[in-house]
């Protein structure tokens, strides 16, 4: 018994289907969201990276977990999101103790103090002398470091 050919034809588009949908990008924002990504001047961003998000640093409760995301620097903002869902932000209203650090091609930014702080860590796809740089000027305007430098946000 043959197949006929608009019977293949359609498992062959079923399947293109499910591989599509199984292929997911962390990378995508919203409307609104992309705007004001755009609005505040893109200077790096990055998709679909493996991190390292480590939480409750200094207590008991610590641990850490190992997913892939994507992230934006602007000239304002700092984001670390899985689509359309932010899990880790800096905006100039931000007034926890931020740090960025680089160990070689490994960059980590983290918020808190000593207990109960987070930390995201990850490898930038290119410079990562630049990329530490860009995130570090966003954390140093943040209300926070204005407030610890003595300075007015």
């Amino acid at each position: 018994m043959t197949t006929a050919p608009s019977t293949c034809r359609r498992a062959v588009v079923a399947a293109l289907l499910l591989l599509a949908a199984c292929h997911r990008t962390t990378g995508t924002l919203s409307e609104e969201q992309q705007q004001r990504c755009d609005r505040e001047g893109i200077v790096r961003r990055a998709v679909d990276l493996p991190f390292r998000q480590t939480h409750d640093l200094g207590t008991r409760d610590a641990g850490w977990e190992e997913l892939t995301a994507s992230i934006v620097v602007t000239k304002e903002s700092i984001v670390i999101h899985r689509a359309d869902t932010f899990r880790f932000e800096v905006t100039p209203r931000s007034i926890r103790l931020i740090e960025v650090s680089r160990d070689h091609e490994r960059l980590s930014i983290r918020a808190g103090g000593t207990t109960s702080a987070v930390s995201w860590s990850f490898r930038p796809p290119d410079d990562p002398a630049g990329w530490a740089e860009d995130m570090r000027a966003v954390v140093k305007a943040t209300a926070g470091a204005k407030r610890r430098e003595g300075r007015t946000p």
